[in-house]
């Protein structure tokens, strides 16, 4: 059984990248099984078992909001802001992390080029840090 094979329109959802949501649209037949409209304004598909049509995840990043448990997830603050130069050096050598619409931070690789760049253009450099060690050790 998958996990969204029940939802309806009104849901409230809690996505790990755009952050609340509510189910808009329920899909009976088709690849995607649902459309969540989030706070941000952004409106995504996604499967039955909770994968978008943003980004190239392979696993489930949306959840029932009174499911989801966000103690472990990192949503500290910035302690310093990187140059663009630092950026795009840390990004090749696969250390940078970028934070979310959502608040969370998660590793850079993860998301789609477009939206990458998108921050770069706008100067929105307070949205990168680097990696912390003991982070990249454990994976």
């Amino acid at each position: 059984m998958s996990y969204f094979k029940k939802v309806k329109v009104g849901d409230k959802l809690f996505g790990l990248v755009f952050g609340a949501g509510e189910v808009v649209e329920v899909f009976e037949d088709g690849f995607y099984k649902m459309m969540v409209l989030f706070k941000n304004g952004y409106e995504v598909p996604y499967t039955e078992d909770g994968v978008p049509g943003w980004g190239n995840f392979k696993k489930q990043t949306i959840f029932y909001k009174t499911d989801i448990d966000l103690t472990d997830v990192d949503f500290g603050p910035v302690t310093k802001v990187l140059t663009p130069k630092k950026i795009i050096k840390l990004r090749d050598k696969k250390r940078l992390e970028v934070r979310l619409p959502s608040g969370i931070w998660t590793e850079c690789s993860k998301y789609v080029a477009d939206y990458i760049e998108e921050l770069l253009e706008n100067e929105q450099y307070h949205l990168f840090r680097k990696i912390p060690k003991k982070d990249k050790e454990e994976n």
